[in-house]
């Protein structure tokens, strides 16, 4: 399952800020979760950057506990955005070498959301950035502080097994060995990293060579202020978008939270999940690791789409050096087996999934 939206834990908010809206929750069935391949908007045309910006000028206003903003007139410009991508019923033809089928509909996924596009990151950044500065909060943690320590524990676990050629992060068990030296200076890169949190908790584990990538300056700007007020100053922040990043750099560990979840939310979020596929893949070193949390598709379902990915990736390279050479360009090291599991629709699973793979 591991496709329920978990509550994104709040740091004392003041009373009368208005509630973020949750990720589609998953539909009823043998594990199948909302968002289970990316939009369900199979042919909406990509909204532009002109689009994205139509709600940004007026979504602050004041309240009595400082910059908020107006949740109805969100949800509004939101949806005038999605309505207009929807019109142009095709994607553009240089969206990606991987644009998806019209019809080729998958039956789990599901429509565009307001959580896809870009300017409501800004706006949601820009009111927790100004709620910081005025009140010292943090904002959310996006699936909670306990999934969030868990997950930097495993992925320290995960990465000493991994010097000393394993493969499995033995899940219960939280002692790890290994030459310290070498794995804290493994550089890390957290894509969409919001508030910067995450890397945080991976400085608390010993990993000293860290960096966060958002493409909303807000939450860059955000993440920058927590990391100065908590003591981690080394800690690099980039404004960058992984769909079209500038970074030059390769990574030997890269992470991510939630952005994803939130990319596949976009109206042409299948064909952009393709981009982030083909992205994350030249971004992470060879024989790099990948960790991987969502709360809107299984480890079956992460799994499947990066064979997918895989497939696609080989029959493009084969095509274009007029050879037949497939090859696997991620491999399933392993995934988080604590998390608490639950009953929904007579299957038991997860609400969240952590999932681990390593670059070839």
């Amino acid at each position: 399952m591991a496709g329920i939206r978990l509550t994104a834990e709040e740091h004392e908010l003041p009373q009368g800020t208005p509630p973020r809206p949750q990720l589609p929750l998953p539909v009823a069935g043998a594990g199948v979760t909302a968002g289970g391949g990316g939009s369900g908007s199979g042919g909406l045309d990509m909204a532009s950057d002109d689009e994205r910006s139509v709600a940004a000028d007026s979504w602050s206003v004041r309240s009595d506990y400082g910059s908020t903003l107006d949740d109805d007139q969100r949800y509004a410009d939101a949806a005038d955005v999605l309505a207009a991508a929807a019109a142009a019923a095709n994607f553009p033809s240089a969206a990606s070498d991987y644009c998806s089928d019209k019809d080729d509909q998958d039956p789990g996924e599901v429509e565009g959301s307001m959580l896809g596009l870009q300017s409501y990151w800004d706006a949601s950044y820009s009111e927790d950035l100004a709620n910081y500065q005025e009140h010292g909060h943090a904002g959310e943690i996006w699936f909670g502080a306990n999934v969030m320590d868990t997950v930097a524990i495993w992925t320290k676990k995960l990465c000493a097994n991994f010097i000393q050629g394993g493969t499995s992060s033995n899940n219960d068990n939280n002692n790890c060995e290994g030459d310290d030296k070498d794995l804290f200076n493994y550089p890390i890169l957290d894509l969409g990293t919001g508030n910067g949190l995450l890397l945080q908790a991976l400085a608390k584990q010993g990993f000293s060579d860290l960096t966060g990538t958002d493409y909303s300056e807000g939450a860059i700007e955000l993440a920058r202020n927590l990391a100065a007020r908590d003591g981690f100053t080394a800690i690099s922040f980039v404004v960058d978008d992984v769909l079209g990043t500038k970074l030059d750099r390769k990574f030997k560990i890269i992470t991510d939270k939630g952005t994803l979840d939130a990319i596949g939310l976009h109206p042409d979020g299948r064909a952009k999940r393709v981009m982030y596929w083909e992205s994350v893949s030249n971004l992470v070193e060879p024989g790099g690791i990948v960790v991987i949390t969502s709360c809107n598709h299984t480890k079956n379902e992460l799994l499947q789409e990066v064979e997918d990915f895989s497939a696609q990736k080989s029959v493009k390279e084969d095509a274009d050096r007029g050879v037949s050479d497939a090859q696997q360009v991620f491999r399933y090291l392993d995934h988080i087996q604590t998390y608490p599991t639950i009953m929904f629709g007579g299957v038991e699973g997860s609400q969240v999934c952590t999932v681990a793979f390593q670059r070839a």
